[in-house]
């Protein structure tokens, strides 16, 4: 079979798509075939030696994918051949067959496409696990994401819309606002100058900031995230795609009675075999009403692996970038 693989640690370009022998499900895991991949920040990383989690060189790339169910492994009793299903992996999706833990595929509505339910997984469980497990978002709330129009930013803004929140999008052009707009944030402003823009719109402040972006290496957003927040608001952390990981001066806390809290769905889902079937649950009626679908910036062919990996180095993404490896049916 086709697949993108890792051989060294030297970014994007490095990668190279090689014949390798298709894998076969374990216990507790099903074989996919992938109709579609999404690209991730992560992946990112990895070409670099940069994530959090290795892999021995060399390997398959791609954290996400859905396809079709085509062999179960022992012990999977959720799962059946010819489900169409979405997953997350880690690693093994830029390929034409994957294997997948069964706890971490999920069936998907008759009215989900496969293109759109690659680009969920990651996004849709991180940005429900940050909003209404971490966050306990309730209706009427406002939310303020950063990177609003990003792969992770849109899927925060769809999934604090469906609970009824007013979201405010924060992004770096008039054209992202389109976008973020679009989604059903009732308010899109620059990050140039968000702080004084969000207080205009929300004098008291927001009830939560989601922010998967940090501080740039010219600035200091998350400081004024904090100055953005409401008396009991709170702050949540979701990465540093920006480069820079933000100090927090805790007097600013004490202060306002503002709260920082870290969202690792990875390591939570770690330490919780039946987090992404409960999370998966949760969303299933925002799903199947279309609330929850996922904007694609653009699709590539395996061979254009390393092309879609750079449009997320570049931080001009709208939504989310895709591989396709076959025909969906």
């Amino acid at each position: 079979m086709k697949a993108v693989q890792v051989t060294t640690l030297d970014g994007p370009d490095s990668l190279s798509v090689a014949e390798i022998e298709a894998p076969a499900p374990g216990a507790e895991q099903v074989l996919i075939d992938v109709a579609y991949a999404g690209v991730t920040f992560p992946e990112l990383l990895q070409t670099k030696g940069l994530y959090q989690v290795k892999h021995e060189i060399p390997f398959t790339l791609g954290s996400e994918a859905a396809g079709v169910v085509s062999a179960v492994g022992a012990g999977v009793e959720n799962l059946a051949v010819g489900d169409r299903v979405a997953t997350i992996a880690g690693k093994g999706g830029y390929a034409e067959v994957m294997t997948a833990p069964a706890n971490a595929t999920v069936k998907l509505p008759d009215s989900v496409s496969l293109s759109a339910a690659a680009g969920m997984p990651m996004n849709l469980l991180t940005a429900d696990f940050a909003l209404r497990v971490r966050g306990r978002l309730e209706a009427g709330q406002t939310v303020l994401v950063h990177g609003a129009a990003g792969g992770l930013g849109t899927a925060l803004v769809q999934v604090a819309v469906a609970m009824g929140a007013t979201v405010i999008g924060v992004v770096s052009t008039e054209e992202k606002a389109e976008t973020v707009r679009s989604l059903g944030a009732a308010h899109a402003v620059l990050s140039d100058g968000f702080k004084d823009a969000v207080k205009e719109i929300v004098p008291g402040g927001v009830d939560l900031v989601a922010d998967p972006v940090g501080n740039p290496k010219d600035g200091d957003r998350f400081t004024d995230s904090l100055r953005c927040s409401a008396t009991f608001g709170t702050v949540l952390v979701l990465g540093f795609t920006a480069g820079e990981i933000p100090q927090v001066k805790v007097n600013r806390l004490l202060l306002n009675n503002v709260s920082v809290a870290g969202v690792g769905w990875g390591a939570a889902f770690a330490k919780d075999a039946g987090l992404i079937a409960r999370q998966w649950e949760a969303m299933w009626d925002h799903l199947v009403a279309g609330r929850l679908d996922p904007v694609i910036h653009g699709t590539y062919t395996l061979e254009q692996a390393s092309a879609a990996i750079k449009e997320l180095e570049t931080r001009s993404v709208r939504g989310k970038v895709l591989l396709q490896v076959r025909e969906e049916a």
